[in-house]
């Protein structure tokens, strides 16, 4: 079975994602795996909030390909080897890629795909999509040569999309690299619980309820020093509004504006930009790819604190390639705890 992209969004326009968009078809593939090649069986796919950029002809970035209408989409996706004619690759290997098909099965290169060691993550094999795959390396590289953390410098750092895939690794690292306050801000109170009470952030705003500036000047007293923002919008221009001089702006990502035909970053108002300026508050595209020499040490770091329990893992399972469309429209509008997955493995 294969998943295509079918979307009726009009492409490099305004337009929010559908199940729809997306359509399941059943194909073949090879019967004879060629010199180089692995034949996979699909066990985890990832779906992400930067595939809503793969939905417009203009991706607004140099390193995304657009989706083609009607062929296989394709994102992270973890497999096992069934049959290799690849040298480094073996039958009941486990294996990776960025791009693999959206598929339940298929005959790949072997050079694209990166081996996995299932122990490193004590079994959980989908954790290499997200808390030790891209989304944790995000999240350790973005405030590592972004944040400018320091231990012992009191800092106070704030996430946005706390509780999603990156946001909520985001706020465990950021305490683990020597933040002394973490604030989280997400949109229920059971995300809020969760990132409070298990992923051990100091507090959390649900920006649903109540005053969301009242609230973080009452939990960061002392203003914001590192702000983690995966959202962009009106939420982030409140949290700059109380960013201190010389303070940092991880800027990862902007899901609320991801429907709209904007420009990436998208632009601050101008009284927000106003107040970056005077403060002297930096605010540069991350892009993690750019720091692909560090990712073994950075994965191998990742995995260290999620055998050592010092970083907690949240997942939202969706089973079944059929449910692949209804899974990424439900994290756009923020129905996962955690990294949102889509298992084949049954």
């Amino acid at each position: 079975f294969i998943y295509l992209f079918n979307s009726n969004i009009t492409l490099g326009k305004n337009g929010v994602p559908v199940a729809e968009n997306f359509r399941l078809e059943q194909s073949t593939i090879a019967d004879t795996v060629q010199a180089g090649q692995v034949r996979v069986k699909t066990l985890y796919l990832s779906v992400d909030p930067y595939m809503r950029c793969r939905m417009n002809e203009d991706t607004g970035s140099d390193y995304l390909r657009p989706w083609q209408l009607s062929e296989v989409a394709d994102g992270g996706g973890i497999g096992v080897v069934e049959e290799s004619q690849h040298h480094n690759l073996a039958k009941g290997d486990f294996v990776t890629s960025f791009t693999w098909p959206w598929q339940t099965a298929a005959i790949l290169d072997g050079d694209s795909l990166q081996k996995l060691e299932p122990q490193l993550v004590n079994g959980r094999l989908s954790y290499f999509l997200g808390a030790a795959g891209i989304t944790g390396l995000t999240a350790l590289l973005g405030i590592r040569e972004k944040g400018h953390v320091a231990a012992g410098a009191n800092q106070t750092m704030v996430v946005s999309g706390a509780a999603g895939a990156c946001g909520s690794v985001a706020g465990q690292i950021g305490r683990l690299e020597g933040c002394s306050r973490v604030v989280g801000i997400a949109g229920t109170d059971e995300k809020c619980s969760i990132l409070v009470q298990e992923m051990g952030f100091d507090a959390a705003i649900n920006y649903k309820k109540g005053d969301v500036a009242k609230q973080l000047r009452e939990l960061c007293p002392d203003g914001v020093d590192v702000y983690f923002d995966n959202v962009g919008g009106d939420i982030s221009d409140t949290v700059i509004s109380q960013m201190n001089q010389n303070s940092h702006i991880i800027l990862c990502g902007q899901i609320s504006q991801y429907n709209k035909d904007v420009p990436y970053p998208p632009p601050l108002p101008p009284d927000i930009e106003k107040i970056q300026k005077e403060r002297n508050i930096t605010r540069q595209r991350f892009l993690v790819l750019n720091y692909m020499d560090k990712q073994e040490a950075s994965v191998l770091q990742l995995c260290r604190w999620i055998q050592e329990g010092k970083l907690k893992v949240r997942e939202t399972v969706v089973e079944g390639l059929a449910n692949i469309g209804a899974a990424f429209q439900s994290m756009m509008n923020g129905g996962n705890i955690g990294k949102q997955i889509v298992s084949l493995s049954k």
